[in-house]
Parts: C-alpha cells; structure tokens; sequence
C-alpha cells in the first residue's frame, strides 16, 4: 500500500468530501474507523487498522487523531465542510507566522489572511515551519502574526491538538512580511 496515497485520500475524505466515498461526518468531524477503512477498499483493497494507525502515529504533521477509545478518527484540522472540532479559546503566542507562496502577497495585503475555502486559516507557532507549509506553494513567503495585538483586541484563536493555530481571519494591520 502506498502510506502517502492512503494519507492524502483520508485528508480527502475526513476534511473535503466524505460523501464522496460515501460518508458522512458527525458535528465534530468523527467518523467510525471501521466504516473509513470499509470506504478504503475500493482504492486500497486489504487496507487494515494496522495501516491506519501507522499512518496516524508516523505522520509528521500529526493531521489525524482518533478517539479516546480508538473507534473513530478524525482530521484535527484543515476542514472545508463544517464541523465543531470542540477546541477551548487560547491565549495565543505575541508572534505566529503564515506561509504562502509570492503570488498570494497582493491579495493578502488587499485583504488579508482569509480562511478561503477552509473554515480557520492556519498558523504556525515559528516561522521555520510556515516556510515549509509555504514552499507546498510555490516560491514561499513568510508573514509574521501580530497574534497579541489580535488577541488582545478580541480576536479568537484555537490550537489544534497538532499545534496548528487556528483563528477566522487575520485583518492586515495585524501583518508583516518577514525578513521584509
């Protein structure tokens, strides 16, 4: 089975479409493991729990996470369809950091970090990691998050349990192009 074909149809399938295999997701994004691996089959015949585990445990960006009693799993973030992933506000770091490729810069600045098709835009507690998230993009750029201004002018934010901040939108008095 090829691990990154499996990751990338779970990130479809638990984030994006989940009727697209034919499943849906509760209020929270969870879905039965069983009924997850039952929709693998068709493109990944033989696919196990054992399969599933390993790619939660092995993933370097930690995207999925089950229940405490292992029968249902879900994406910790990155959602296009709505769903109530039960995070508690936090208090965020001063700075956070964004990563994007230098074809978003005008639009950003226009109108600053938008969740797009998402429901949170995501960011990065460091910079080195917003420029990896940024070269998936293209030639990346990294833009710093006056998170404590936002946070203190109301702005909510959440951190998911992989440590990927997550707030609606960041208005462009709130950023800076880094090293620029």
């Amino acid at each position: 089975m090829n691990s990154v074909k499996f990751s990338k149809f779970c990130s479809l399938v638990l984030r994006h479409r989940p009727e697209s295999v034919g499943l849906s997701l509760d209020m929270a994004g969870w879905v039965a493991v069983d009924d997850l691996l039952g929709a693998a089959q068709t493109s990944f015949p033989g696919v196990g729990l054992a399969d599933l585990q390993a790619m939660v445990r092995d993933s370097d960006k930690q995207r999925f996470a089950f229940s405490a009693d292992g029968t249902r799993i879900r994406a910790n973030q990155g959602h296009s369809v709505p769903v109530e992933l039960g995070l508690p506000p936090s208090a965020p770091p001063d700075v956070l950091y964004h990563g994007t490729a230098t074809k978003n810069c005008a639009s950003i600045m226009a109108g600053g970090l938008l969740p797009g098709r998402r429901q949170h835009v995501h960011l990065s507690a460091d910079a080195q990691t917003a420029l990896a998230v940024g070269q998936r993009h293209g030639r990346p750029v990294v833009y710093a998050v006056d998170a404590a201004a936002m946070f203190r002018d109301g702005v909510v934010f959440y951190v998911s349990v992989n440590g990927v901040w997550l707030t609606e939108r960041v208005p462009t008095k709130y950023l800076r192009l880094e090293g620029g």
